[in-house]
């Protein structure tokens, strides 16, 4: 039994007096110990999806309009807010995009990360503070005696990052949920953080479903790939068969979209046009008005799934003929 299962998630959010479906009806699954990449451009439902997967969409417009979350095969979605707080935070984790933002400013770290540990485990305040240095000295933070009474302004991009991870693992928890965890570091920086997420994951067994618009950082990554655009799952497959049989051209656009260091280009490939807004009806495929192979039948009918290997799955129309 897989560790997640997300099946036919839809999420909407609430404007103007109606319901505006943002995430439409997505499903994948985690195994333990698996690496999972949710990647597309901004604006795709990728954050909406794991913020309705760790229940912090509670108070806002933005609505689960249907589908089911299981974890450890429990319906999460069934449960009342006490249930949900026992396992957010202790047996699932996220990691925020921006931690300067998610981090409190007017607390020093160590106190963020024992307050988090005291919530979820019974456990004295000396021995939390010691946990709180152990995580930071895990996490590769120097001097982590020092640095657990440092505020947030007092530390690097980088630094605030690995604090984020350090409050993510406190609990040992089975799932972590990393969205774009490196978008504000530097490419150095960046590296250093995905190596150890990689080197935690391992020592840990932890399940990570990693949220990026960056292909070449879920190619080194992860296991397996969900390409979203406009709230539904485009492509999906495991890591070594994606980048061998691109078999949508949004896939492939976001390919080529990467610079590629040993080939000299004056211009990088884009893909055409913007991604719709929410309020924008489109008949057919939604990609069709970037699409370069659209034809007619992509501007009549929705594609439907089509399987491409054992894992592989593609909702283009013209799937089985993707390149080699």
């Amino acid at each position: 039994m897989p560790l997640l299962e997300v099946d036919n998630l839809e999420i909407a959010i609430a404007m103007r007096g109606q319901l505006l479906p943002v995430v439409r009806g997505i499903s994948f699954s985690v195994d333990e110990g698996e690496t999972l990449g949710i990647v597309g451009e901004s604006g795709c439902g990728k954050s909406l999806t794991s913020l309705a997967i760790m229940g912090l969409l509670d108070g806002t417009p933005v609505r689960i309009t249907g589908g089911d979350i299981r974890f450890e095969g429990q319906d999460l979605r069934q449960l009342n807010r006490r249930e949900r707080r026992a396992i957010m935070g202790s047996r699932m984790a996220m990691i925020f995009q921006e931690p300067m933002t998610s981090l409190n400013p007017v607390y020093r770290i160590g106190d963020q990360i024992v307050e988090n540990l005291r919530q979820h485990q019974k456990i004295s305040q000396k021995a939390a503070r010691a946990r709180a240095i152990e995580l930071l000295e895990l996490v590769r933070i120097p001097e982590p005696q020092q640095r657990v009474d440092s505020y947030p302004h007092q530390m690097s991009g980088g630094q605030r990052q690995r604090v984020m991870i350090a409050m993510a693992l406190s609990c040992d928890p089975k799932l972590l949920i990393a969205d774009e965890p490196t978008t504000a570091l530097d490419v150095t920086v960046q590296k250093e953080v995905l190596d150890l997420m990689a080197d935690l994951q391992e020592r840990m067994g932890t399940a990570i479903v990693l949220i990026s618009h960056d292909l070449g950082v879920i190619a080194e990554t992860c296991d397996k790939v969900a390409v979203m655009y406009r709230g539904k799952i485009a492509e999906a497959a495991p890591t070594d068969d994606l980048f061998a049989r691109l078999a949508h051209p949004y896939t492939r656009g976001l390919l080529n979209s990467i610079p590629v260091v040993d080939r000299d280009v004056e211009w990088l490939e884009a893909i055409p046009g913007r991604v719709p807004g929410i309020d924008e009806d489109i008949e057919g495929c939604a990609f069709h008005p970037r699409c370069p192979r659209a034809q007619d039948i992509c501007r009549r009918n929705e594609p439907k799934q089509h399987r491409i290997g054992n894992e592989h799955t593609s909702h283009c129309h013209f799937a089985e003929e993707a390149a080699p």
